[in-house]
């Protein structure tokens, strides 16, 4: 299990834009929101825990995101958060309700300027139709990730090319098919099955002798 830290309130601001962290507080605040800070799940972003037997609310984001990112994330989850709130646990996880929180909540946060212009307006796509992950949104992923201070040899799987040679964090080797509307096809080498990969998913490029 991923050790998780709480954020010290007086810390939480260097994980976000300059300008973001009070409005954030009073989200924090209002909704008695008890916040951790994780180390890198490649899995998944972020993610919410309703209070249950008069637990507060939990949400978690990943620690090693850039500034831009953590704070989509966040918003992403505080979302599921107030959608629950407002309309019942019974309600789609990704659905209607969600999806009108979530644009509500980014139209309020790009008020603030707090976003360069690529984020702004890739924002801005992704509130006329949300994504079910956080940061699921393929262009958003793109433009948010141009922030990353450390990218090491990381690519994105369309980044290599085509026939070109990949590794995934669990150690499997891939070769880079075509693309196949929203996903790429790849060859494992070592058993021959194909698999779908995002485009925006990220790898390490792999030279074999």
């Amino acid at each position: 299990m991923r050790k998780k830290h709480e954020a010290p309130l007086d810390t939480l601001n260097s994980y976000l834009p300059a300008g973001a962290y009070h409005t954030v507080m009073e989200y924090l605040q209002h909704y008695k929101v008890h916040l951790t800070i994780t180390k890198e799940r490649k899995s998944v972003l972020g993610d919410y825990r309703f209070a249950v037997h008069g637990k507060n609310h939990r949400i978690s984001v990943n620690g090693n995101l850039n500034v831009f990112a953590f704070l989509v994330t966040l918003l992403h989850e505080l979302a599921h958060l107030i959608a629950f709130e407002q309309y019942g646990n019974r309600i789609a996880s990704h659905g209607k309700e969600w999806k009108l929180v979530y644009g509500e909540i980014l139209q309020k946060f790009l008020l603030l300027n707090l976003f360069p212009d690529d984020i702004a307006n890739e924002i801005k796509k992704t509130m006329q139709s949300p994504a079910a992950g956080s940061c699921a949104e393929d262009g958003l992923i793109r433009v948010l990730r141009k922030y990353d201070r450390n990218r090491d040899d990381k690519r994105l799987v369309e980044e290599i090319d085509v026939n070109g040679v990949f590794q995934t964090d669990d150690g499997r080797i891939f070769k880079r098919g075509g693309q196949l509307r929203k996903r790429i096809r790849c060859l494992e080498i070592k058993t021959g099955k194909i698999y779908l990969f995002s485009p925006v998913y990220e790898v390490t490029p792999v030279l074999l002798v």
